[in-house]
């Protein structure tokens, strides 16, 4: 498989899908530009060699239509100020061909919206997947898909995928543009190459004992990811809102907590399996209850199987935080997705914050190899200035899980060919 390091990009035009899909406030200001930065080492690296470099991105959700709201135009400005070099914008990006001609050595062009097309995720637009015509628009589509591709990959010599955020998506400019480019001009950018790496050094490559932090509100959304870890992992945390699942399908009183029934059996079926996997499952011995889903609700500490009536579990307490932090600071590998409470409240967002540090003092003091993934996770770390402290940060939450469910990302399998 051919490496960005390895390739000189000196008189070629390179097409690089990143993902600039930042955050903008009302007047169409960058509110956090942590993905636009995450992707200068790839940028740079092609300009420095003396290429000429293509942008491609989505933002937003404009399902295949025109819509100014996410246009990529309002922060052509931004990019170049963070590159250094000036970046022509252009306003359509399947209609580039003559930008993409005169492009010379150095200079940069930033496409539209990608997902100003219905070609580019390859669904049908405008008709509903109930609708008894939907299968054959699909099939169109998906050709129409192909042909999309093919003129974004007309515009250059080779192809960088530098979006891990999408990595899971077989787009056009993810997945089936890479059909077009030969295995000698096809590449992960730097950003890739250490998601996929982290991804690695957990799910192939770890260290013993492994430990996984699973948190967050539902069981359903994380099963597939619980599932696979437990084939891989020595300790098991099931924290955050998921775990009151696993407390009722135990006969605990769990009040209004947050729970899924149907997910019930599943529960039993994931305490068995790690009983007779040998993985030590740890859930929490009290929570901190309140009688709202409010910031400023009453709170008190509270057994986990005996949740009053009237009142709900929304952060860990301080002896389950004790039981993990002990397994934290034994662990050689730790992967930590999904809260331990309702990070969203000030009040509620001690657990998660507790678990950020002590991932960081694990990391910092023991060596251990940590890997941290997941909206609120990753706000955590950030919070608390920790960022730097752990061994990794995951960029896509998404590709993430779905990686750590044990699939195949197409965004990475059109790069190495499987």
């Amino acid at each position: 498989m051919q490496t960005i390091d390895k390739f000189n990009f000196a008189g070629k035009k390179a097409i690089v899908r990143v993902d600039f899909n930042v955050p903008l406030d009302e007047n169409g200001k960058i509110t956090d530009d942590t993905r636009i930065r995450g992707a200068l080492p790839t940028l740079k690296k092609i300009l420095a060699d003396g290429g000429a470099l293509i942008i491609m991105s989505h933002m937003g959700k404009p399902k295949g239509k025109v819509n100014a709201k996410y246009s990529l135009g309002q922060i052509a400005d931004a990019v170049s100020e963070k590159l250094g070099v000036k970046v022509q914008f252009v306003a359509d990006c399947a209609k580039a061909q003559a930008e993409a001609a005169a492009l010379k050595p150095g200079e940069v062009l930033l496409l539209e919206n990608l997902r100003f097309y219905g070609e580019e995720e390859g669904k049908p637009v405008g008709i509903d997947k109930e609708d008894p015509a939907y299968e054959a628009a699909k099939k169109e589509m998906k050709a129409k898909q192909k042909d999309f591709a093919k003129v974004l990959a007309s515009y250059a010599d080779c192809y960088v995928n530098d979006a891990f955020g999408t990595a899971h998506r077989k787009h056009a400019s993810t997945a089936v543009i890479a059909d077009y480019f030969d295995a000698d001009n096809k590449m992960l950018g730097y950003l890739m190459e250490k998601e996929v790496k982290a991804i690695d050094n957990v799910l192939k490559n770890a260290q013993h004992p492994f430990t996984a932090i699973i948190g967050g509100s539902k069981v359903s959304s994380k099963l597939a990811v619980i599932k696979n870890l437990l084939d891989k992992v020595d300790n098991l945390i099931i924290c955050g809102g998921m775990g009151y699942t696993f407390i009722k399908a135990q006969g605990g009183k769990i009040g209004e907590s947050i729970h899924e029934d149907d997910l019930i059996p599943e529960a039993l079926n994931i305490i068995a399996a790690a009983k007779e996997k040998g993985v030590n499952l740890s859930l929490s011995v009290a929570t901190v209850a309140a009688d709202a889903f409010s910031n400023d609700a009453n709170r008190k500490t509270v057994d986990i199987f005996n949740i009053p009536d009237g009142w709900q579990g929304m952060d860990a307490s301080e002896a389950s935080l004790e039981n993990w932090k002990k397994i934290i600071m034994n662990s050689k590998t730790i992967l930590w997705n999904g809260p331990a409470g309702v990070f969203e409240f000030d009040n509620f967002s001690h657990g998660t914050g507790e678990i950020a540090k002590a991932l960081a003092e694990a990391t910092q003091k023991n060596g251990c190899y940590t890997l941290v993934g997941g909206g609120d996770s990753v706000a955590a770390v950030g919070k608390f200035g920790l960022a730097d402290k752990v061994s990794y940060v995951s960029t896509g939450g998404g590709a993430m899980l779905e990686a750590i469910e044990g699939k195949v990302l197409p965004g990475v399998a059109a790069i190495k060919g499987e």
